[in-house]
Parts: structure tokens; sequence; C-alpha cells
């Protein structure tokens, strides 16, 4: 039996959401494990200091800038994609937003958009296009970043938790249809994990350490720590691994 369940080596990744936080830490493991990772986000310069951490630590990334909601992006990230390398082995869709936090009933129309059409569109049409280039060469991995949010909805963070259950039941909607065609899809839901994405629950000691108290694990997760269920995931450790839905929360959903 190979003892390189985790080796990437050749493997093309695509990862959304990489400029920072957990989609950082993603695309450096699995350039660690010998992927080409392409480096995603909004903005050019984040994914390029990230691409030059992991060449500079002896990797291969690039990268190349994609707003998930804007279709227009998908399509030019996707186009650069089959120009460049003509495959795509693994998608990480780990971009996400959640502009709004407060009731429910005070959701406005621009707000409910946003959310939706990046994390339910975005990761869809994503999913779309990276399984098309996938089911071109044979199969391939893709993880799709929700949220404990799926299981039982944040307090007023309701259109967000919302859009994570869609992306739970997209990830097995995907995995039904694509597993004839040799592509898995899984999905992780990480608990609270320190970045500036979750910033507003780290700001305010109280609401903190109200939560933290029903962690039994005690402390929050660094990014890094969902890193390595991601890499699971791709891997041909998981080569019979399809359809799940990993939560990683040190407990907190128990």
């Amino acid at each position: 039996m190979s003892t390189k369940l985790f080796d990437l080596t050749g493997k093309i990744a695509l990862v959304t959401g990489a400029s920072r936080g957990i989609g950082e830490e993603i695309a450096k493991l699995l350039a660690e494990q010998g992927a080409h990772v392409i480096v995603s986000s909004r903005k050019l310069d984040g994914c390029q200091q990230v691409a030059e951490a992991i060449i500079a630590a002896g990797g291969g990334a690039e990268a190349f800038p994609c707003h998930v909601g804007l279709m227009e992006d998908i399509d030019a990230v996707f186009a650069h994609i089959r120009q460049t390398h003509g495959k795509l082995d693994i998608l990480v869709n780990n971009a996400a937003t959640n502009p709004y936090f407060g009731h429910i009933l005070d959701t406005n129309l621009a707000v409910y958009n946003k959310t939706v059409d990046v994390n339910i569109r975005g990761y869809f049409f994503m999913s779309v296009e990276a399984g098309k280039l996938m089911k071109e060469n044979g199969g391939g991995a893709i993880v799709n970043t929700a949220s404990i949010n799926a299981l039982q909805p944040g307090d007023m963070q309701g259109i967000y938790s919302i859009t994570k259950a869609a992306v739970v039941n997209m990830t097995k909607a995907f995995a039904k249809e694509c597993a004839p065609l040799g592509i898995r899809v899984n999905a992780l839901l990480p608990g609270i994990t320190k970045t500036k994405f979750a910033g507003a629950l780290f700001e305010s000691e109280k609401i903190y350490q109200s939560v933290i108290a029903h962690v039994p694990m005690g402390r929050h997760a660094e990014p890094r720590e969902m890193a390595g269920t991601v890499l699971y995931l791709v891997s041909d450790a998981a080569s019979y691994t399809t359809g799940e839905c990993i939560v990683v929360d040190g407990g907190l959903t128990l």
C-alpha cells in the first residue's frame, strides 16, 4: 500500500478566497504536498503575496484575481486555466461573504443579493466550470467551505447561515451526479476560527467567552487547523469519500 496518500505532485489546484485566513493556509498546505496552486481572491495584491510566499518556500503557485460573485470573473479564471494548464484537478471553494450582522427581519435586498451571489451562485458555477474541466481529464476533487452555521443558524447571521446550509446540500447534489465522472465533492464545516472574516466575534471579549464556553476543547481554531481536512479530502487518502460534510469545530456542535 502506498505511503504517499497525500502526495499532490503534478496536480493543479484552484483555491478561492486564498489571500488570507483559511484559504491562505489551504493554498500553502496543498503546495507543500506538491500541487501547483492558483491562488485566487478578489484583489490581485493579496493573492500575489501568498503565491510569492509559496514559491519562496519551494512550491509552485501563481496568482489570479477572481470575484466569485461576478460571472465574468469566473469565466476569466477558467479560460486562463484551460489555456495555461489544460486541466484542473482540485477546486477549493473557500471565498465567501457575510456583510450583515443583525436581526433577520432587517435584512435588505442588497445584503441578500450579495450574500447569495457569492456564497451560493459563486460556489455553484465555480463547481460547474471545474466539473467540466475535470470530466474532460478523468476526474478530480472539489471541496466547499461551508460552516457550522449550516447546521444551526448563527445569532444575527440569518442569510449567511441560510447560504451555508445551501452549500451543504449543493455539495451532496454535485457529489451524487458527478461521482460517475470520477469527481468527488465534499465540504468542510469550520467552527470558531481566528480569521479576519470572523473578526466581530474576537472583538468582544464578552461574546467570545460566551461562545468558547460551549466548545469542549476550550479554545478557538487557528486557520491552519482547517487545512488538514481539506488536504485529506482532495488526496488519494479520500479516494472513496464523496458527499461528506466534515465538521471541524472542537466539539462545539456535539
